[in-house]
Parts: C-alpha cells; structure tokens; sequence
C-alpha cells in the first residue's frame, strides 16, 4: 500500500479527514523550504503538495504565481525539489508528497528520467496541472511503474464522461477544484461543493480532496464535513509573505496549527 493510501486509511478508521497544504519549493528561500514542510506535518499535514516553480503557472492566482517567481529567482529547479524532497524524507518516513506543476520541466527532463528520479527521490504522488486524463495513460503508467500515484484535478464544470476518464487513470485521490477560476480568485461556496462530490463519488471509491478557497478554519471544518480532505494553499504563502523569509516556517505552523482545528471540529 502507497504512503498515500495508508493515510488515507488510517484517516478513515480514526473518523478523521485529512489536512493537505500546499507551498511552493523554494519560496520564499530554498533555505527554508525544509523548515517550512517539517512546521506542516508538527501542525497536523497528512499529505503535503510541493509546487515545483514554473514561469507560467496557468491555474494559479497572483498568489502562487509570485512564490513562483520568488523561487525561481532564487535558482529553483526540477532537480533541486528532488534534493529537497530527500532532504524531507531522510527525517520523515510516513508524510506523503505530492509534487504539483505543469509538464514543461517533465517533458524537457523526459518522462521515464522524471518518474525515476521523482521515485528515488521519495516522491508519493504527482499532479500535472495541463496533463488532461484523456491523453495521459503513458504519464499515469510511467508513474505506477514506480509506486507514484498520478493525481488528477476535478472541476465544477467537468461532465460525466471528465469524471469517468479520472476515474480511470487517477490513483492516490482526486484533487477537486471548488471554485471556477484561478487558485484564491474567488468565494468558496459549500453547497455547490456539496452537491458535486456525490457524483464524484459515484465514479471513483478514490479519497475526494477539495482545494482552491480555503481560507481559514471555518471554510476548512464546512469541507471536511463533505469531502476527504481539505487543500489550502495561497493563504499560506500569503501568510509567508507578510513576515521575513526566516519566520516561514512559523508562519505556516500558526495557519495550518488554525486549519487543522476547524476540520477536527467538522
């Protein structure tokens, strides 16, 4: 059973939902990007999403895109996120990550290098954000073939057939996308969440996590109620930005340590 799998199961028996926050590799120094993951897990991470900084990050808000171009400015690369996932891993064992990004440093490393080196890394899952699931069979069988789980992104306006197509080439769990629009462009609205993840559910017995929103310990304990897993990411980086790169890390921890305890109150 993947790292991913066996949160998720523990999760279940324990009646609990899961906590996955999101940052940027690199941002706001690569220096404290370790420090940054390991404040995540003290505060309660399940599962951690590591962005890998790209200069045109199509799905983001101004949020993420500036972490991106922090990080990038500071000499982020694909290779680097590697060493610093080793980094994580040499001290954590169980905390699953999920590299988020987009397949223009894939596919300049080359697709079976990329899955290689994520796996050697310690790497448990990979979302690529402009991989449709129709045209995605070799990345998500290039992934298995090395105990990585392909994730896939769900979004209010993906029909039936989007859903079944996920369904049949996503492992790990499905990653929903609660509102139309750009990470943290817009206002959260439960019950349309509410009323998408049952159909969801009726294609795919993978673990439903929502993202895009989420701002605080309200909004996160209104999700944990409906889904598997709650997904925060831009009011973390924002968070990051209102104080020195050295505080990052307990930046972070006061802002998922508050997450934490609204999906525990659901």
């Amino acid at each position: 059973m993947s790292r991913i799998a066996t949160v998720f199961s523990q999760l279940q028996a324990a009646g609990k939902k899961a906590l996955i926050p999101f940052v940027t590799a690199g941002d706001p120094d690569p220096e404290q990007t370790l420090p940054v993951l390991n404040a995540l897990v003290e505060a309660g991470a399940d599962v951690i999403e590591l962005g890998v900084p790209f200069s045109d990050p199509m799905a983001d808000g101004p949020t993420i895109q500036r972490a991106s171009e922090r990080a990038l400015a500071k000499g982020m690369t694909l290779a680097k996120v590697f060493e610093m996932v080793r980094a994580f891993r040499a001290g954590n064992a169980t905390t699953p990550i999920v590299l988020m990004g987009y397949a223009n440093p894939i596919e300049a490393m080359g697709l079976e290098a990329f899955a290689q080196a994520a796996a050697d890394a310690g790497v448990d899952g990979v979302l690529v954000v402009d991989y449709p699931p129709e045209e995605s069979a070799e990345f998500a069988a290039a992934m298995r073939a090395v105990d990585i789980d392909p994730i896939f992104l769900l979004a209010p306006t993906s029909t039936d057939a989007r859903i079944a197509q996920v369904a049949e080439v996503a492992s790990g769990y499905v990653y929903y996308v609660s509102i139309k629009g750009v990470t943290g462009s817009a206002t959260l609205n439960l019950a349309e969440v509410a009323a998408r993840i049952p159909l969801i559910r009726q294609r795919t017995g993978l673990p439903v996590g929502v993202g895009f929103g989420i701002r605080d310990a309200e909004t996160a304990r209104g999700i944990a109620a409906i889904a598997d897993a709650v997904v925060v990411g831009s009011r973390l980086i924002e968070e990051m930005e209102r104080h020195p790169a050295a505080q990052a890390a307990e930046a972070v921890r006061a802002v998922a340590t508050d997450i934490r305890r609204g999906i525990d109150a659901a």
